[in-house]
């Protein structure tokens, strides 16, 4: 959504709001002091609010043979003038639109994600050409052409890896936490970021042709795609009008009073059943407000009442995101695993790797102590790093960089870190003087409240599901740990929202821009709002302003709560208007006292989904 756009949407939006302000002033003199004005006061209302019901309602019928409810609420205000009932006609053209703008507000749709997703994509490549570099449009890259790409540089294309070692971060499609090693012979992708080494590479694919791009259309087909909730009144429309109609005339014949076969079209009109979803979505909207919730598409809370499976990703979501220190294992009977600790942490002090920097984090979070100065520091991009410690040659990186430097594990560490590693870590190993010394295991921490969210989930008899673009040791070790049964690890944008399409009640929970495609697809999107993207943040109907999701199931029962008060104000207004009608038919309502009825009963309904207020769950 552009700027333009939202100062449009604001300018419809006020001026509605001081025609409806002004039609309530209006109705309210037209009631107490009609007699004091040269021409009731109604016909305010009835212009400001009447005449936009009237146009819509002939168009659509006309244009599109599209009946609604506004049909039955034009011929209403159409016949209560006829017959001189001005304010029946102004009062229930101001229940009306007050509806429909409570409904504008609860329906605004944010586009801005696409537009940002294009601006990730990359604009330039470099392309080797006997001998040279070319600087080339990045859609400009073909199939087979060989492209350099440097350090902090973002890969114009999807390809294979064929000369030079280095990191890159994948957070874009996978949602890795951290980059990923890439050496010769390894895929990368359009879009991802090169951290480190400057690598050689080889187009698979053209540059129209990349996983960004091809993300950019999976979030535009899957939200063309997305199925609108109709509003209720209109959904029964055809009903309705029938139904008024059949009424008004019957009564009409047999009584021979026109003024009873208007009264009845006027208690017909289907205020408070306009209404009903309205309010009660308002309020259920401030509720969760309330609890760092933000609503950003009106209908998404008819669709959570009806999931049946919380999908979730990882990193970020049910993680925090950040690696942390999760063990340190010495294998030197004179280094004590505070010692290999300090060691690590000060060889990577001069490290950009996010995880050396976790490291020395964890270091300085758990000990008082200074580090020694890391001396002749050097960086091996895809391996690891090197410098002098307190005048030992230290080594910190992946087992194939101490093998390399004549420093290997053994057997027995190697098999002692790999229990690490099927618990989804990711280990550092560490050499001092051309001996393996150690390693220590990093991990992703579990959020606090997941445990709790999961089981509160399925208490709710919702299944969760883990849907992650990480490797499939640390799937397995988070599912488990939180005891969730389905999970699919390696998810390329592609996958995730593929499992929204085999299944239809899914509400997806997520905070990067590889899941923006699920989020708009599923029945439901739900963004981490602080650590998110924005690109996941506009592709979602809910955004957890707290970047907690222990409020999900809070939510979730919430929606249930609502869609209950739905069906009740849905209940009440239409038994109370078949009594109106009973007694319109009998003589005993006039068009404005038939007006006044179904007035207190709007009233009603929004008095009764204002309890949505405050709800709380009560479990």
């Amino acid at each position: 959504m552009t700027k333009t756009d939202l100062v449009s949407l604001w300018h419809d939006f006020k001026t509605d709001l001081i025609s409806l302000i002004i039609s309530g002033i209006a109705l309210l003199f037209s009631m107490i002091m009609p007699e004091a004005f040269p021409v009731d006061p109604a016909w305010i209302a009835i212009v400001l609010c009447g005449v936009p019901i009237v146009k819509e309602a002939v168009v659509g019928l006309v244009t599109d043979f599209d009946i609604k409810a506004d049909v039955l609420v034009a011929t209403a205000l159409v016949a209560s003038v006829i017959i001189g009932e001005d304010f029946a006609a102004g009062e229930v053209a101001f229940i009306m639109q007050l509806g429909a703008l409570l409904e504008e507000v609860t329906t605004a749709r944010a586009r801005a994600g696409i537009e940002k997703l294009v601006r990730l994509s990359p604009q330039t490549a470099r392309v080797l050409r006997d001998g040279k570099e070319i600087m080339t449009p990045a859609e400009n890259v073909l199939e087979g052409d060989r492209l350099r790409v440097l350090p902090g540089e973002t890969v114009p294309a999807d390809g294979i890896v064929i000369a030079g070692i280095s990191s890159v971060d994948q957070a874009l499609l996978t949602g890795e936490s951290l980059p990923v090693d890439k050496a010769e012979g390894d895929e990368v992708y359009s879009g991802t970021v090169n951290c480190y080494g400057t690598f050689d590479m080889r187009a698979t694919k053209g540059g129209k042709d990349g996983s960004i791009q091809r993300m950019i259309r999976l979030v535009q087909s899957a939200d063309a795609g997305k199925a609108k909730v109709v509003r209720l009144a209109d959904r029964w429309a055809t009903w309705i009008v029938a139904g008024a109609f059949s009424a008004a005339l019957a009564t009409w014949l047999v009584t021979g009073e026109i003024i009873r076969a208007v009264t009845i079209l006027v208690v017909f009109c289907p205020c408070s059943l306009v209404l009903a979803t309205p309010t009660a979505i308002v309020a259920a909207i401030g509720n969760l407000t309330r609890h760092g919730m933000l609503v950003r598409e009106g209908d998404a809370l008819e669709r959570l009442a009806d999931v049946n499976i919380c999908a979730f990703d990882k990193t970020g979501t049910l993680t925090m995101g950040m690696p942390a220190v999760h063990a340190v294992q010495s294998l030197r009977d004179d280094m004590t695993p505070a010692d290999l600790f300090r060691m690590v942490a000060a060889v990577e002090q001069r490290s950009e790797h996010p995880l050396g920097r976790a490291v020395v984090r964890g270091f300085q979070t758990a000990h008082d102590t200074p580090l020694p100065e890391a001396e002749e520091f050097r960086m091996i991009p895809g391996r690891g790093v090197r410098a002098l410690i307190e005048g030992s040659d230290v080594l910190a990186g992946n087992a194939a960089f101490l093998t390399e430097q004549g420093a290997a594990p053994s057997d027995l560490a190697l098999k002692t870190a790999e229990n690490f590693v099927t618990e989804g870590c990711t280990v550092i190993w560490l050499a001092v003087n051309g001996d393996a010394a150690g390693f220590i295991a990093l991990s992703d921490t579990v959020r606090p409240e997941a445990e709790a969210t999961v089981q509160a989930l399925k208490t709710a008899h919702i299944t969760p599901v883990l849907l992650t673009g990480d490797h499939e040791n640390a799937a397995r070790h988070i599912a488990e740990e939180l005891s969730i049964r389905e999970w699919h690890a390696e998810c390329l944008p592609e996958a995730k929202m593929r499992f929204m399409e085999e299944h239809d009640r899914v509400c997806m929970i997520g905070d990067g821009i590889n899941d923006a495609p699920a989020l708009k697809k599923a029945r439901v999107g739900v963004a981490m709002g602080g650590i998110g993207s924005d690109i996941a943040v506009d592709a979602a109907d809910i955004v957890l302003v707290r970047d907690g999701i222990g409020e999900v199931p809070h939510a979730v029962r919430l929606s249930r709560r609502m869609m209950q008060a739905i069906r009740f104000n849905l209940a009440f207004s239409m038994t109370l208007n078949f009594a109106a009608i009973i007694l319109a038919a009998l003589g005993m309502l006039t068009p404005v006292t038939g007006a006044l009825v179904h007035n207190a009963g709007s009233v009603a309904v929004i008095l009764h989904s204002a309890l949505l207020l405050k709800w709380e769950f009560r479990g």
